[in-house]
């Protein structure tokens, strides 16, 4: 979800509850959400032994019932691998808290799901991860979802369009909804999307899910990036690295063009789960057997000096930070003289920080984007 900086600054009611537990690990964590602490409020009035949560910062709600129920077991369910990391770093380790990153809810089932949500992030995510939880539900289990706008219509139709009763309960700040799960859902709908895209003359297969960068569509900058990099010369073929590769669309794009693309080694890397998921897909739908999808959020590649091409579209928050990983990462994979090809709207940081491994370094406008494509020394 487009969730804001884990800085955002909170209302009073978070200094109502420290969800962070009683260490020192503490001085790491901050306080959580205006939706996760309204959740949480609401989640503790209600029995339950096994326990599932999402959350929009550090796992401060799942962290605050493992603490406060040493008999249930608690899971925090990600779907983003860094945001995982940052939670097992800011908390406590318990025997009864488990931080797990996937692609859809853990197994098993839950007699208690905890969904806070800001009215910023994606929709349909938003719903997807209501009907997972829900469907992880027990019979007689309760679903507690909040989000941090006091009036709120999208969520509370949402709801009621997917089950028959919903209770709500308000505050100055926050909307809480809970649902006691009497049946399965019916119809639950499926968000999951496959497109066709093409390259050339080739018509290739994407598979998207809320939750992945660019849900439903090529991403522009994708596009832009798929034609800059050019033929490889046959008969051999390229070792390509995706770094962040969404659901997979750039890498599959270029090993595709291959004369066998089953042939082709491709790695993709990703820190969220779906995007893995849905790269595996898709470069099984198009037949690319040669690619390996990892879940990885701290740019480490198989072989090291070994890859021709490294193709990334990294994104623009976290002040270049994540575009420091990408490059860095691109630096370790390539061979020397191995390119690196990537798109941007901000050309300039990276006129000034391809260095000291780079040589060639060119920046090129493409439509509304910059393709900025250098070697490696």
């Amino acid at each position: 979800m487009n969730h804001p900086d884990d800085d955002e600054p909170q209302s009073a009611a978070a200094a109502e509850l420290s969800a962070c537990g009683d260490s020192a690990a503490a001085n790491a964590c901050p306080p959580p959400r205006t939706a996760e602490l309204r959740a949480l409020q609401v989640a503790r009035d209600v029995a339950a032994n096994r326990i599932l949560c999402t959350t929009l910062g550090r796992g401060q709600a799942a962290a605050q019932l493992a603490e406060e129920r040493p008999t249930a077991q608690t899971v925090c369910w990600f779907l983003d691998q860094y945001q995982q990391r940052l939670a097992i770093a800011a908390q406590p380790p318990r025997d009864n808290l488990a931080f797990t990153c996937a692609a859809d809810a853990p197994a098993g089932t839950f007699d208690l799901a905890v969904v806070p949500l800001s009215f910023r992030g994606e929709a349909e995510l938003a719903r997807d991860v209501i009907q997972d939880a829900f469907a992880h539900l027990a019979i007689g289990g309760r679903l507690v979802a909040a989000v941090d706008n006091p009036r709120d219509q999208w969520l509370h139709g949402q709801l009621r369009e997917m089950f028959p009763k919903v209770s709500v309960i308000t505050t100055e700040d926050a909307a809480v909804y809970v649902v006691l799960k009497r049946d399965e859902q019916r119809r639950p709908r499926s968000l999951r999307c496959q497109f066709a895209y093409r390259d050339g003359s080739r018509l290739l297969q994407a598979v998207t899910r809320p939750g992945v960068f660019a849900h439903r569509r090529l991403d522009p900058g994708a596009r832009q990036l798929i034609d800059a990099v050019p033929p490889w010369p046959e008969p051999s073929s390229p070792r390509i690295i995706d770094i962040g590769c969404g659901s997979g669309m750039v890498g599959i794009a270029l090993a595709a063009r291959q004369a066998e693309p089953q042939n082709v080694h491709c790695l993709s890397l990703d820190s969220n789960a779906r995007a893995i998921q849905c790269t595996v897909e898709a470069a099984r739908l198009n037949a690319i057997d040669g690619l390996v999808a990892r879940l990885d959020s701290t740019g480490t590649c198989d072989t090291a000096g070994s890859y021709d091409i490294a193709v990334a579209n990294p994104p623009y928050y976290a002040d270049f930070r994540i575009a420091r990983l990408f490059v860095d990462t691109a630096a370790t994979a390539l061979r020397p003289g191995g390119m690196l090809y990537l798109v941007t709207k901000h050309p300039a940081w990276y006129q000034e920080n391809l260095f000291p491994f780079w040589r060639d370094t060119e920046l090129r406008p493409s439509g509304s984007y910059f393709i900025v494509s250098s070697r490696r020394g």
